[in-house]
């Protein structure tokens, strides 16, 4: 009988995270996951799924999470899902040094602490899976969002790089770059501008009155705007093909930003952006 295949998947109080987790459970991994508030840990508890606690701001936690996931797979690991993240919105030249070194923290560094770790285990295994879910924003940039922006674009460059360097080892690094996905992301966005923007003394604050209502409402409202099981079709593809892509984009508007980039000229790509 088949050993059953082990991940671990970050960020999994909500949206793409948790959806993601409770299908490959369905799909028959042993799932380990993550989140940092208590009721949500609880909450993947009670549908069988082993949940820890994890915060990539803080590397105890990382180096906890490793401890227990290894002495609970008995020292292997089949798969990195990592996931959990938040966008720091706010003009660049609004945006606190210690609320970028947050977002980078969050977004970048504790991934790269983790990842470090896991590597290892894959090597001595001779196979595994690293997929980093992304953002368009990782290749396409977006006003008000700069320090999300350069976290994702920080991250694709690591992971490309660690694909290329991981090549003829059995671990296959893939990227996710979603779109709009429909999760808490606007939530959470709202609450760090709130922390750390001075919007009232800020030159921009006419600029953020529009942006403000929009997440006050639930954040963008498109059509194109897809469910986390569409984000799940492409970490399966990831997880299980043969021959992983390095890039799985996800959503219109993110094809559409991807086929932009390549074709236009980057002024003309700048001045369309700089309009959204």
């Amino acid at each position: 009988m088949a050993q059953q295949r082990t991940i671990l998947v970050t960020g999994c109080s909500s949206g793409i995270g948790a959806h993601c987790a409770r299908a490959l459970k369905d799909d028959g991994w042993r799932v380990f996951a993550t989140a940092r508030r208590q009721e949500d840990i609880d909450r993947l508890a009670e549908d069988g799924i082993e949940a820890f606690y994890l915060d990539y701001r803080e590397e105890d936690s990382i180096g906890a999470l490793f401890d227990n996931v290894m002495e609970r797979s008995g020292g292997t690991l089949d798969a990195l899902f990592n996931n959990g993240a938040y966008a720091q919105p706010g003009a660049i030249e609004d945006v606190p040094t210690e609320a970028l070194r947050e977002q980078f923290e969050a977004g970048f560094f504790g991934w790269h602490t983790l990842t470090r770790l896991v590597i290892p285990v894959m090597r001595k295994a001779g196979h595994g899976r690293i997929v980093q879910c992304s953002s368009i924003l990782g290749l396409v940039p977006m006003r008000w969002r700069g320090a999300y922006n350069a976290a994702k674009h920080a991250l694709e460059g690591h992971s490309v790089t660690m694909r290329m360097e991981l090549a003829g080892s059995g671990i296959h690094v893939s990227l996710i770059e979603p779109g709009p996905i429909e999760s808490k992301f606007t939530t959470n966005a709202l609450a760090y501008i709130e922390k750390y923007i001075d919007v009232e003394g800020s030159v921009h604050r006419e600029d953020y009155a529009p942006e403000l209502k929009r997440l006050r409402q639930g954040g963008i409202r498109s059509k194109h705007k897809l469910k986390p099981d569409a984000v799940y079709a492409k970490l399966k593809h990831a997880l299980e093909h043969e021959r992983p892509k390095p890039h799985y984009v996800i959503t219109r508007p993110a094809r559409i930003g991807i086929a932009m980039k390549r074709l236009l000229p980057a002024r003309m790509l700048y001045d369309i952006l700089q309009t959204r």
